[in-house]
């Protein structure tokens, strides 16, 4: 494990807020948000949660992986994995009345 300084350690954690900061306003647009659970800075783990409209949103595991862990660690290259999960403490009913949800394509027949 990788030892630093106190100086290292709060760039690293400020780093990783600005880049939740810059990506929670897509999440919040639909009515969710995008949460920082823990971050280890020395060992990369970084746990993050989905809250809001996301509980019952179907692609929400597909935001984490495709677009939360991808971001995370593309643009940080001391993250070594990203636990991601979702707030399922509230109600499926609260949750899918607080946004749109995920973009389902619309097809209209012919």
């Amino acid at each position: 494990m990788e030892t630093l300084t106190n100086e290292e350690r709060a760039s690293r954690l400020k780093a990783l807020q600005a880049l939740l900061d810059l990506m929670r306003p897509s999440v919040q647009a639909d009515g969710g948000d995008l949460v920082l659970v823990r971050a280890d800075v020395e060992t990369g783990v970084v746990e993050v949660q989905l809250q809001g409209a996301c509980s019952s949103c179907a692609i929400s595991s597909d935001t984490l992986q495709g677009g939360v862990t991808r971001i995370l660690t593309s643009r940080l290259e001391w993250v070594t994995e990203v636990i991601g999960g979702v707030d399922d403490a509230i109600d499926p009913e609260a949750s899918m009345s607080m946004g749109t949800g995920g973009y389902v394509p619309r097809y209209r027949s012919l």
